[in-house]
Order: structure tokens, then sequence, then C-alpha cells
């Protein structure tokens, strides 16, 4: 039985899975299994895959049915004591899994570890920082205001912990892998590894750019988290959603979107000004409504180049500091 089991979701993935695969076999903790759900894929992906030779390779190939399907079918033929999953596009540090597993050794009240992840681009080139987050323990509560996780190849979580809050969600996607992460941390505990691990791909194509079905799929999951009616979740329950609202303004709106991606960050700001009303008072607010402006009227070369030189309207990151962390003291 190996230490971990490794679980990759592919589809059509050709220019890429062969550097992933690489990022896990090449991993210092080296006694794991490597599982690659090939999920219909139609491009050489397959044949890709096929030239890698390493007796802990498995490959699995069933008609395309989706990311969280493709995991699910992974986790039953898993056999690892951990489980660890990461995307066909996305890259591993050599010492992610290593650490990650130290982590856990050394905090056996924990069941998943996670680390900090940056953002690549297709030739792997540093983007910016993805995630940070240095909290351990129960961040069940955290985790609904924020996915400090920051992506689904990040966290190495025990077996048996995954037994028992259930498979991933298909209903969801694509935000299945943040659902996850919430279901564990209602039961069990985290432990944070401060160390780049995660490198991952920003692609044009990719479902994180998708925003309308990242908003109604993360509804879904606050749903089920709210039916549940607790009254420590309902007490942060419009900072919960102004903050989704908040990353997603900030996702649909940074760099120069063009002209209907500003319009959907315009309308995810309104949802967010609805929770929170103080970003009225919050000049990084007037600031993406006038940028939003100049996207919606003049030409798309013209309002490039004005935001080109003007690069105080381009950067937005300050709506992410506005975000909010009522944390309640109190049982989940």
């Amino acid at each position: 039985m190996p230490i971990v089991s490794v679980i990759i979701p592919t589809y059509n993935a050709e220019k890429t899975i062969q550097e992933t695969v690489s990022s896990v076999l090449n991993q210092t903790l080296s006694d794991l299994e490597l599982i690659i759900i090939n999920d219909g894929s139609t491009d050489r992906t397959l044949d890709v895959v096929s030239t890698l030779d390493d007796p802990r390779l498995k490959v699995f190939s069933y008609p395309n049915a989706g990311v969280a399907i493709s995991r699910n079918r992974g986790l039953s033929k898993a056999t690892g004591q951990y489980i660890s999953f990461i995307d066909a596009d996305d890259l591993w540090t050599p010492d992610k899994l290593e650490a990650q597993y130290q982590a856990l050794q050394d905090n056996p009240q924990a069941s998943v570890a996670y680390s900090w992840t940056d953002y690549v681009d297709e030739s792997g080139q540093f983007l910016g920082v993805c995630a940070r987050a240095t909290n351990s323990g129960n961040l069940y509560q955290l985790l609904l205001l924020a996915d400090v996780i920051g992506s689904g190849s990040n966290p190495l979580i025990k077996a048996e912990a995954i037994a028992k809050v259930g498979e991933f969600d298909p209903a969801v996607v694509p935000t299945e892998d943040w659902d996850m992460w919430i279901r564990l941390a209602e039961h069990f505990q985290y432990v944070a590894v401060p160390a780049v691990h995660i490198l991952y791909r920003q692609l044009p194509n990719s479902g994180s750019y998708n925003m309308r079905k990242m908003e109604v799929s993360s509804l879904r999951v606050l749903e089920k988290v709210f039916e549940k009616n607790s009254e420590s979740i309902n007490a942060i329950k419009s900072a919960i959603l102004g903050n989704r609202y908040k990353c997603f303004a900030w996702k649909a709106l940074e760099g120069i979107p063009e002209r209907h991606r500003a319009w959907t960050g315009g309308r995810f700001l309104w949802h967010s000004i609805q929770q929170d009303k103080s970003l009225l008072k919050k000049k990084v607010t007037w600031k993406i409504f006038i940028k939003i402006a100049i996207l919606s009227i003049l030409p798309r070369s013209i309002a490039s180049d004005i935001l080109t030189r003007k690069k105080r309207l381009s950067h937005i990151d300050a709506l992410l500091y506005s975000l909010q962390y009522p944390i309640q003291n109190t049982e989940n």
C-alpha cells in the first residue's frame, strides 16, 4: 500500500500532461501511486501518457463525465493512506508531498495539510500570488469566508477523512473542490505548510475563467451550508456572500478585460455592495466604476491604451483587502 495516492483527472491536456505527471513522479516522497483518469480525451493525451514509463503510473479511460466524476473515479481506484489531487495543467514543486506529509505527522490532530499557491502562465512563468494563508486548526468558517486553499491541486488529505465526508459533488462544478474543502473542515482540522508548493496555471479557456458558472456553483455550495441553519454561520452570512462576490468582481476585472467581462464584474461589485455598504466609501470601488465606464464606452483599443497608461485604474487588488473575516467563537 503506497503512502499517497495522487489523482489526475484529464481531458484534452496533451500540451501540459507530461510536465504535470513529471512534477508528481519527481516528488521527494516517492512512495506513491499516480492515478490518471482520462475523461474521454479526443486529442493526444493518451499518446503522451503512454510514453511515460514508471510502475507507479496507472491510467484508466472513461467516457467524458466531467472533473468531479473523474476525481471520484480516481478515488475508487486509490489505495494510499493519503490522497492528493492535481489538475492536468498544474505543477508541484518536488518537495510538495513530503512537506505536507511531514506536517500531518507533526500535527496528528489534523487530517488535511495545505500549502501556498502561485499563479503561472501557459509557459510556467510566475504571474502572481494566489494563496498565502497560515491558518491551522478549525477552518470551517474561514473557508466559507474565503477559499484560502486556492486550488484543487493543493491539499494532502487522510483517505479516511474523505471516506467520512463523501465524494466530490458533480452538481457544484466548477467549485466542487471548494465544496470538498468546506465539508472536510466541518469534521477535521487543517494544518498550514507556509511554503509555495503549487503552481496554478492560468489558461484562457480554463474552468476558473467562466465566471457565470463559478457564481452559480458557488451559490449552490453556500445553499447547502445555509440550509443547516447554523446560528454561527447565519451571523456571518452577509460577509460570506459579500466576500465571494468581491473575489468574483476582482477576478472579472483584473487586467484589461473585454467589455462583456467588465459588465459582469460590475454586476458582481453591485452584489458585493448589497452585502457590504462600506464599499461605497472605499476608493477602490469608485476606481472600478471608472474602469468599467472606460471599458463600456470607449473602443477596445482606446480603453486599453488609457488603462495601460493609467496603471492605477488597472490595479484593483485593494478590493481583496476589503474582505471581511468576522469569525464567530462558537463550535461548527
